[in-house]
């Protein structure tokens, strides 16, 4: 003999039929069906309510919620998400927090799950991880000004059929951009330019990590380039990434992602309009755009911390040279750095400025 299947809307129907029979009283009835007596004239009056369908479950949310989030919060992280499509949860309520820092503003999950409802977080296609490769491994980044991270994002054209390649130049340990230019092409004449702007502003650093390509590596003896000769004679250390693994400069290559999103997507009329969209992207980035990073707090040590915003307490300024930026230059001196004639030039610029565009080294 088969088993029987049934559900309990099949059992609450032969509840009411024999409840309706008359044959058997509700006490007896209730005793067969496992079910107490409050439960079983709850069944009955639905069913003479509403008939068939007053037997199906019933929804157990509460008609109010005291502790649901204000309706007025959430449109306004939804505005500002519609405003900034590429900043996460934790980002606008670090925003919003900063604006009104007594409103009882939900947690990222609730906010999350509010920005999918809205349409506003599209699902990601879940991807196998990469298999792990065997590198060398770095030491940590402790401080600011100790490593640079430096890269090309891949070039694309402008509106005026011209192509556009951004040079980006970034601080390993406080992520702030230090240069975003939108140059014409990859080579040495370019974006030497660019490093000599950044170290007259900043200081010397003790590393630089790129990738192997031009104008960083080269085919000669240790795949040193003509830059990355002069960033020796300067004291500074090129550091190289595995050639085909961007994941070992992973921080610069998400910086980039954003990058993209945020400014070329569509691209600028011409290179001139797409710099002003670099400016304003990481006057942004810097300043405004919340860092995770500086949560665990800063340690300064040749500069001190660029964010304005601050979440450990350090001191609201810019990016300034030090002590250790005076020694930096002294030890560009003492290399065989050439000295300008003009005192106020040799203060301004104390290592050589090429004028040529041969694109040969110092």
């Amino acid at each position: 003999m088969p088993w029987l299947e049934t559900s309990p809307m099949e059992e609450r129907m032969d509840f009411v039929r024999e409840y309706a029979s008359g044959v058997f009283t509700m006490t007896e009835l209730t005793a067969e069906y496992g079910i107490s007596r409050k439960t079983g004239y709850k069944w009955l009056d639905r069913y003479d309510a509403e008939g068939v369908l007053g037997l199906q479950d019933r929804s157990r949310r509460p008609s109010a919620s005291p502790q649901a989030t204000d309706p007025t919060l959430l449109e306004t992280l939804i505005q500002l998400r519609r405003r900034h499509p590429h900043w996460g949860a934790k980002k606008l309520l670090t925003v919003v927090a900063r604006r009104a820092p007594k409103a009882d503003w939900p947690c990222a999950a609730t906010v999350t799950t509010h920005l999918k409802a809205a349409g506003l977080i599209r699902p990601r296609r879940r991807r196998h991880p990469p298999m792990p490769v065997a590198t060398r491994p770095r030491p940590p980044i402790t401080m600011a000004n100790e490593v640079w991270t430096t890269d090309f994002k891949g070039e694309f054209l402008t509106s005026d059929h011209h192509y556009c390649y951004p040079f980006t130049l970034r601080d390993g340990f406080s992520r702030f951009v230090l240069r975003c230019d939108a140059l014409t092409a990859h080579t040495l004449v370019v974006t030497r330019p660019c490093f000599e702007r950044a170290f007259a502003e900043y200081g010397l650093p003790d590393r630089i990590r790129s990738d192997n390509g031009p104008p960083f590596g080269g085919p000669g003896l240790g795949r040193l380039s003509t830059l990355a000769v002069w960033w020796i004679r300067l004291g500074i250390v090129p550091e190289r990434i595995a050639p085909g693994h961007p994941e070992q400069n992973g921080s610069h290559e998400q910086f980039h992602k954003v990058l993209k999103a945020e400014t070329a997507r569509p691209p600028a009329a011409t290179a001139r309009a797409q710099q002003r969209r670099f400016q304003r992207f990481c006057a942004e980035y810097n300043h405004e755009r919340p860092m995770r990073r500086w949560t665990r707090g800063c340690r300064r040590r040749s500069i001190t911390c660029p964010r304005a915003h601050c979440l450990a307490g350090c001191p609201r300024s810019s990016i300034r040279a030090t002590r250790r930026f005076v020694a930096s230059i002294k030890t560009a001196w003492s290399r065989g750095a050439a000295r300008c004639s003009s005192p106020s030039r040799s203060r301004a610029r104390p290592w050589p400025l090429k004028k040529s565009t041969t694109g040969s080294g110092p």
